[in-house]
């Protein structure tokens, strides 16, 4: 497994150790990282004994440079085959993955579906002790998230990334930070953990609010008259009971958002909540036999205002969505025949969605929809010498209700599915230092409530100031087919190298194509057979404990084929750049001093597959640099001073939509532990 060396940027301020135990290495820095990863088997493994490519974020990563728009996925803004792209702080990501859009990489919470929009601009990083990104086709083991908004439902076509929070509590310690930053930025931040006898867990929060700046393009549908206000509060914990041993616990983890503003005019404030909440059993049965118990919930309420400007610039209507999803899993694994691994298990997720405007005052529900979905799978792991041999089998079944879509009642209220997945895997640990990979396997989408049922009514196309999402109730659902192959050397504690090539078929792909820009609407089609494909390559140095330095590369191509649209033939799939560069050198100077910088070049993507109306967008290279200083005092405390300069040569990049990065910030941090 490669060792980041972004692992050792801040190691002393690590408040709680690895939760594996297992197998650990020594960097160069003296410091000992687990070798075990989670996600591709849903218990530990060595990464030698899984055919996927498992990426790991720790503690450290996630505050090695700076997160603009306060989105969990900038932690892997530095990533190969990764495309973030936060509109702005009140926005979701819209970037993409593995050649494919957003919502075909899931993301979880230690093994819970969460939603790769809300949840990604809402959790705390503190809260987790590190990430893993699975690459390549993870749709076996995990089903669909039904989040029946913004993109559509989530599958783990392309990868899928777990976010692990922090579960072994060894003592107590507390920690908290103040920073200011550029726009009257304000913000604070605690954590305190502690342990007594077999219970143990943690709490924390953090506060910011800033008067922000117009990330508009000029002129642009946004229309700010003013700075936009930005608040948002995060409250969260965790408590684990161990049950006698450490490998029989249970634990629940609850974390809620709330996030209000407005978008720069006197009406349009918005009031955002987001709630999520996991409990987990688990249980070591005998030494071979695991067994886990996983139930969630999570509820999302996001009310905004909107007006006419500029024609009218009063409040128009109020509008508000609200959505509950519940989802479970049951896994059980078996180690057999030495080295084998059987896992079988059930897993399943209750979703409802509603939206609702509220014209002069008189509420009226424009969408109520819900989903229920059950999946059966089975993965079966071989390890005959140097060779890992994986398959697996799932069955998934979703069903829909429709009683409302787009404010009437619907064609059809009821639509149902099923179908069979599968996956296949292999690995050949040639020697210590070499590596082979390869992986495929299939995936099943239906259509979201929100992209059938849109934010709008039909007879909305095109009426000024009616921004939002048009219905399309002839969408089908979609399919996919992924694979993935690669190579990986390690040259000890010295330097590693990884080339990773990818391919992924999406047959009738949903995507959001523009209809206008002014006023802002949009609509999801089916855009017939999406094909991406591509290469990255990934290499990191760490030559001694003062220096350090990565550089990766990914190159994509992507074609729609459409036989009944001849507008769509032909185009890419949005928001999917041709290429994407990324390095980065760390030096830990003397006085304990630290400077990062970090380089991201982004080629051309478009927002559309419509070849007429799609307009292209990158083609820029944007610099960050993050500089800490740490202070230590002989009782064991520390501090760590951190300036975070974002968009050094100030370049206001022009995004979907006609959002802007809004050019050169700043944030300055000072965090202490006790």
């Amino acid at each position: 497994m490669t060792i980041h060396w972004r692992t050792k940027m801040l190691a002393a301020l690590l408040v709680a150790p690895a939760t594996l135990a297992g197998a650990e290495t020594a960097g160069p820095t003296g410091k000992t990282l687990p070798e075990v990863v989670v996600t591709a088997s849903k218990v530990p493994q060595a990464q030698e004994a899984v055919t996927q490519q498992i990426r790991v974020l720790y503690a450290e990563d996630l505050a090695a440079h700076a997160a603009p728009n306060r989105n969990l996925a900038e932690a892997f803004t530095y990533e190969p085959g990764v495309f973030v792209r936060p509109l702005s702080r009140n926005d979701a990501n819209w970037g993409s993955f593995g050649g494919l859009g957003p919502k075909y990489n899931g993301y979880l919470l230690d093994g819970l579906p969460v939603d790769t929009f809300v949840d990604a601009m809402g959790l705390d990083p503190w809260a987790f002790e590190r990430a893993e990104m699975q690459e390549g086709p993870a749709s076996v083991l995990y089903g669909n998230y039904l989040t029946m908004d913004f993109a559509g439902n989530v599958a783990p076509l392309a990868g899928i990334t777990n976010w692990i929070t922090r579960d072994r509590i060894d003592g107590f310690a507390t920690r908290f930070s103040l920073g200011t930053g550029s726009w009257d930025t304000l913000a604070a931040r605690f954590y305190q953990q502690g342990r007594k006898g077999a219970v143990g867990g943690f709490f924390g929060g953090s506060h910011e609010r800033s008067d922000y700046t117009d990330y508009g393009t000029d002129p642009s549908w946004l229309h700010m008259q003013d700075d936009p206000e930005y608040r948002k509060t995060k409250l969260y914990g965790k408590g684990i009971v161990n049950l006698g041993r450490d490998d029989h616990k249970v634990s629940v983890f609850a974390h809620h958002t709330e996030h209000a503003g407005d978008a720069g005019r006197p009406n349009r404030d918005f009031q955002h909540q987001y709630h999520t909440v996991n409990a987990v059993y688990e249980n070591r049965l005998t030494p071979d036999l695991h067994a886990q118990v996983k139930a969630g919930y999570r509820f999302y309420a996001r009310t905004w205002e909107e007006d006419s400007f500029p024609a009218n610039p009063g409040l128009r209507s109020e509008e508000s969505v609200r959505q509950e999803i519940f989802p479970a899993d049951a896994t059980v694994t078996l180690r057999h025949a030495g080295r084998g691994l059987l896992t079988v298990g059930a897993d399943a997720q209750v979703a409802t969605y509603h939206t609702y405007t509220e014209p002069g005052g008189i509420r009226a529900e424009t969408n109520d929809a819900s989903a229920r979905a059950l999946g059966l799978f089975a993965q079966e792991t071989l390890e005959l010498g140097p060779w890992v041999l994986r398959g697996g089998l799932r069955y998934s079944h979703l069903k829909h209700d429709y009683d409302l879509l787009g404010g009437a009642l619907p064609g059809a209220s009821e639509k149902s599915w099923g179908r069979l997945l599968w996956s296949a895997g292999t690995r050949w640990n040639a020697a210590p230092f070499a590596t082979l990979f390869a992986n495929v396997g299939t995936s099943f989408v239906a259509p979201s409530a929100k992209s059938v049922g849109g934010t709008l009514q039909a007879a909305d196309e095109g009426v000024a100031g009616r921004n939002g999402q048009l219905p399309n109730p002839a969408l089908d659902p979609e399919s996919g087919l992924g694979l993935d192959a690669g190579a990986q050397v390690k040259l000890g504690q010295v330097a590693a190298a990884t080339l990773r090539a990818f391919w992924n078929r999406v047959d009738d792909q949903i995507v959001e194509n523009v209809v206008s820009r002014d006023p802002s609407q949009s609509r999801s089609v089916n855009a017939g057979e999406a094909t991406s494909y591509g290469a990255q390559l990934s290499l990191e140095g760490y030559p001694a404990s003062w220096l350090q330095w990565f550089a990766n590369g990914t190159w994509t191509a992507t074609e729609v084929g459409s036989d009944v649209d001849p507008d769509q033939d032909g185009a890419d799939i949005p928001f999917v750049p041709a290429y994407l560069l990324n390095a980065g050198v760390t030096w830990n100077l003397p006085w304990e001093v630290t400077l990062a910088p970090y380089l991201r070049t982004v080629g051309r993507y478009y927002d559309s597959t419509s070849a007429r109306g799609r307009r292209a967008f990158g083609g820029h290279t944007l610099l960050n640099l993050k500089a800490t200083k740490r202070f230590a005092a002989p009782s064991g405390y520390g501090a760590l001073l951190s300036l975070d300069l974002v968009n050094l040569t100030d370049r206001e990049v022009e995004m979907p939509w006609q959002f802007q990065d809004p050019g050169f910030q700043w944030m300055a941090t000072l965090e202490v532990e006790l």
